[in-house]
């Protein structure tokens, strides 16, 4: 099963803030719940493990992440990374696309465009269903990055450094509220040792019925 994901979010923080941190495994790696990171080969390569639970079955998938494009100065990267599910015959590919540009109004625009291949026991989900809660994984990763670095850049702001938190025409700069996808704001709460996938698939089912009966 290939799939085919386009995404974008926007970040209340200076593009060059926002690139560093995405280039930098250790500080994503917060942001994904049930990641984490195993070894660093070299400056580009790095391998982590990704713990999933769906109902009452756990599994995991050890996998290997490769920077193979960094453009610094246009704030462009690709990366390409691959996992085996433990102990099972799954395995999923992905090659992403990011991109970081200043927003008109202030701060930065995330944009990512992913190609996802996926084998296993996942497929049971059926296509629709799997697209849709890659999306939702998308989108609380999006949550999560956003609300860990406005609340930094507010944070450097309030000790003394208010140049950094203006966007166009000098306007402050206010943190965005988070979409409503069920994350909890890290600062109330640290990430989970798994993936829950099970409230992710209820919320696709919804997205998906409601698609149907709209389209009829």
């Amino acid at each position: 099963m290939s799939l085919k994901l386009r995404e974008s979010f926007r970040v209340r923080v200076p593009p060059e803030r926002v690139w560093d941190f995405l280039i930098d495994p250790a500080q994503v790696v917060r942001c994904l719940p049930g990641a984490e990171l195993t070894e660093t080969v070299d400056a580009r390569t790095y391998r982590g493990r990704v713990k999933v639970r769906v109902g009452p079955i756990s599994t995991a998938y050890d996998g290997t992440a490769q920077l193979t494009e960094l453009d610094q100065g246009a704030h462009r990267m690709q990366m390409v990374g691959e996992g085996k599910e433990l102990g099972a015959a799954g395995s999923a590919r992905m090659t992403m696309v990011g991109t970081v540009t200043a927003h008109p109004e202030g701060g930065s625009q995330v944009d990512v465009d992913a190609t996802i291949d996926i084998a296993g026991r996942v497929m049971q989900f059926g296509r629709g269903l799997v697209e849709s809660v890659s999306r939702q994984l998308f989108r609380q990763f999006a949550d999560a990055v956003r609300q860990t670095l406005e609340r930094e850049h507010a944070t450097t702001a309030d000790a003394g450094n208010p140049g950094l938190s203006t966007g166009a025409g000098g306007a402050p700069l206010q943190p965005l509220p988070p979409a409503q996808v069920g994350i909890p704001s890290p600062a109330a709460a640290p990430a989970p040792n798994e993936l829950r996938i099970v409230p992710l698939l209820l919320r696709a089912l919804v997205d998906w019925v409601r698609r149907l009966f709209g389209a009829r």
